[in-house]
């Protein structure tokens, strides 16, 4: 599986610090079973609720966002954040195979 992360993505982190803009980091650190991107890859939040890259996919990325912008918004420094999905419920929150996935969050400037 390829990372989604790419030039264009450290470009954009370039132009929104430029902007002063706060932004938030969301890395996959761990994955067991099926998941949609490998380990390492990223995804950048800015403050409006702006992001490129992708972690994951559905409504597991959808909670990625908006727990970068809460650490953002509350000033965290970091977080991790895990997502154990069953086999039963595993459409619903975006991990189609029933896999498992921990996506460590923190603040950049």
């Amino acid at each position: 599986m390829k990372n989604s992360f790419d030039e264009r993505n450290l470009k954009e982190i370039n132009n929104w610090l430029k902007a002063s803009k706060k932004i938030a980091l969301a890395t996959v650190i761990r994955t067991w079973g099926s998941s949609p991107q490998p380990i390492g890859s990223r995804m950048i939040v800015n403050e409006n609720g702006d992001f490129s890259g992708s972690v994951s996919g559905g409504c597991v990325e959808t909670s990625v966002i908006r727990e970068c912008l809460e650490i953002i918004k509350k000033d965290k420094p970091f977080k991790k954040i895990d997502f154990k999905i069953s086999n039963e419920n595993a459409w619903e929150v975006g991990l189609a195979c029933g896999g498992e996935i921990s996506i460590f969050i923190e603040q950049i400037s």
